[in-house]
């Protein structure tokens, strides 16, 4: 059974943040508009107002903050500046994910040893992918072990078919890896609950009523906050987050204070307003902030800017749940 996250029983290192059970934005990566340099000053700024909104954590370099677009260096810049931006905010109990996939065992764990220089406290990772023809259950558990093996921050498996060219990781395989010392939970971007269900009861996943084993089971979009609840589960990480992250922590709290009808009834508008950040993507939610907080800007190319029409479109479909986001 996985050790509980936080502890030293993996012998890796000294204890670090634990992981709480409730709601994680995995951030956005701004970028000057002109340039597409990193903006450190607005990347601190979004992290203490994500902070101060009442979330559990932050993912830094997940496929919401273009981990893709950015290089090694830079990675390493945005963690630090979210450890910045939470230590002087007063958030320093506030452990921080961070995504180190590198398409090698050698070069995910060298990364995830300079994750852990730069302030990080677990690592996200999806599986190998780029040699598809020469993928099975075999090289994905021998990737995952291996870099369990050696890196010094504990592993969270990021099971999301859809960036890594299909590559969907089963509840058979997704348990016999939580059986590793140092892996200790599970993103379910794929957005199966009946996956996320088989895995938490068999690793006895966290809950808001019970510690079980530690292993946290995380859903991976915020429009089935109730279902991962109800499924068992541990927390989201989740890409709306970014934009309405009191009202995805309310609803969270709501059902977890065993108030399911008022949760089921604010999921609803939460589902509703969401769909309008996940069919623009990573441009639809940059747009979102910067319609409703003054920041936010664009994706760095190739991913392509939305027009004047589809950035109103975006702001419209997610007001109702941010005038519930504004008076939280």
């Amino acid at each position: 059974m996985a050790a509980t996250n936080g502890d030293a029983a993996n012998g890796h290192g000294a204890t670090r943040r634990p992981l709480p059970c409730g709601i994680y934005a995995p951030t956005m990566t701004f970028f000057d508009p002109e340039t597409e340099e990193l903006d450190i000053p607005v990347i601190k700024k979004h992290t203490e107002r994500l902070a101060q909104a009442g979330l559990a954590g932050l993912v830094t370099l997940g496929s919401n903050g273009e981990a893709v677009h950015c290089t090694r260096e830079e990675k390493l810049a945005v963690t630090r500046a979210t450890r910045e931006a939470l230590d002087a905010a007063g958030f320093t109990d506030m452990p921080i994910i961070v995504g180190t996939t590198e398409s090698s065992v050698k070069g995910t764990v060298e990364l995830s040893k300079l994750a852990a220089e730069a302030g990080g406290d677990y690592v996200l990772l999806l599986p190998p992918s780029y040699y598809k023809a020469q993928v099975d259950e075999e090289m994905i558990e021998g990737y995952y072990t291996a870099v369990a093996d050696a890196s010094p921050l504990p592993i969270v498996l990021y099971n999301y078919p859809g960036a890594v060219a299909g590559v969907d990781m089963d509840s058979d395989l997704l348990i016999k890896l939580g059986q590793h010392p140092n892996i200790i939970g599970t993103k379910f971007t794929c957005g199966n609950t009946g996956k996320l269900t088989r895995v938490a009861s068999a690793l006895d996943a966290k809950t808001p009523s019970s510690e079980g084993s530690g292993y946290m089971a995380f859903g991976g979009i915020c429009d089935f906050t109730v279902q991962t609840l109800a499924s068992g589960g541990s927390g989201i990480i989740a890409g709306g987050a970014n934009v309405m992250p009191k009202v995805c922590v309310k609803v969270w709290n709501l059902y977890a204070e065993g108030k399911t009808e008022e949760a089921i009834k604010l999921q609803k508008v939460l589902s509703r307003g969401d769909w309008f950040l996940t069919k623009p993507a990573i441009a639809g939610t940059k747009q979102a902030i910067q319609s409703y907080f003054g920041y936010g800007g664009y994706p760095r190319r190739p991913l392509k800017r939305l027009d004047e029409a589809k950035v109103a479109a975006v702001a419209e479909g997610i007001r109702e749940v941010m005038e519930i986001e504004k008076s939280l």
